[in-house]
């Protein structure tokens, strides 16, 4: 018994005294250091990147470097993150809380490679998410079509990409899903406007008149790069023909380049009397019997 009372009233001196508060707020004031400076490192570099990565402060750059820079930034702090707080956590479970590093990091190999093993798709991830930033397959701002999803590219991480679609949904896509992609804001788009006209109006007449609105729409939209050009009678139709018209536009503006060239082309033209055509419908009536004749005429002089 008198052990017992010796053990607690040295347990209950140890919990008092000072030795024990003291190494305890050495260690927390350390945590706090550690995290401190972690956050200010972080918060720095990100301040950094975006000075080296503003388009703002560099002028003459290209389409393909601004398109870099903005993944670039974007992965940089992302990367600084991770790696400056694993760094913190490490020196804390080191420094403070006393464990072994070496054999933590031991142990942590051998259970990562068995890990590793039910990892696999993780592993695909990271590795892809390396060869899209690498080779410039995409980057943050392009409009895309990948896994069946359209949008705008909002971030680039090493396992996921962040695409926004247009109306308004925010697709997460694991990079080792991205088996295919197409990117329209590469190269300058293509708007391609099929126009309805009539057989009653002329094709000269027609042609006259897109022509004419077509050499005002550089001039009114600045997304279409030179004057739209017509391609000529696409298709014979029952009551009209096509009028076909390209215009190259600035990337990622074909649809609305096909938008307003339409509202204009149709502007136009209804003025000018040529109105939309509209489906036509032929009538015979059976009990007359000179249309019964003149259907018969028609018989024989096709059998001729």
């Amino acid at each position: 018994m008198d052990t017992i009372n010796n053990q607690l009233a040295e347990l209950w001196e140890y919990l008092t005294g000072p030795e024990l508060w003291l190494t305890i707020g050495t260690g927390i004031l350390k945590i706090i250091i550690i995290l401190i400076l972690a956050v200010i490192i972080v918060r720095v570099t990100r301040r950094l990147a975006n000075r080296l990565f503003n388009k703002g402060e560099k002028g003459g750059k290209g389409r393909m470097t601004e398109r870099r820079e903005n993944t670039l930034n974007k992965l940089t702090k992302s990367v600084v993150s991770y790696v400056v707080y694993f760094i913190a956590f490490i020196m804390i479970l080191d420094n403070v809380l006393g464990f072994n590093i070496g054999a933590l990091l031991a142990g942590a190999g051998v259970a990562g490679l068995a890990i590793g093993f039910g990892a696999q798709n993780l592993v695909r991830d990271i590795i892809s998410g390396f060869f899209i930033i690498f080779e410039d397959q995409f980057s943050v701002g392009d409009y895309v079509a990948v896994s069946e999803i359209e949008g705008t590219v909002e971030e680039i991480g090493l396992r996921t990409t962040k695409v926004l679609s247009w109306t308004g949904e925010m697709n997460v896509l694991p990079n080792g899903n991205i088996t295919q992609v197409t990117n329209y804001s590469l190269r300058n788009g293509l708007s391609l406007v099929d126009i309805n006209i009539p057989y009653e109006s002329n094709v000269d007449d027609a042609e006259r008149i897109i022509n004419e609105v077509a050499a005002t729409l550089p001039e009114k939209y600045e997304f279409i790069v030179g004057t739209p050009e017509i391609i000529g009678v696409q298709n014979l139709e029952v009551s009209h023909f096509v009028i076909r018209v390209i215009a190259e536009t600035l990337p990622g503006s074909q649809w609305a380049g096909e938008r307003n060239i339409r509202r204009e082309m149709q502007d136009q033209l209804y003025k000018a009397g040529i109105e939309i055509p509209a489906p036509r419908v032929v009538m015979y009536d059976r009990g007359n019997d000179g249309d019964r004749e003149v259907l018969e005429e028609q018989k024989r002089e096709r059998e001729q």
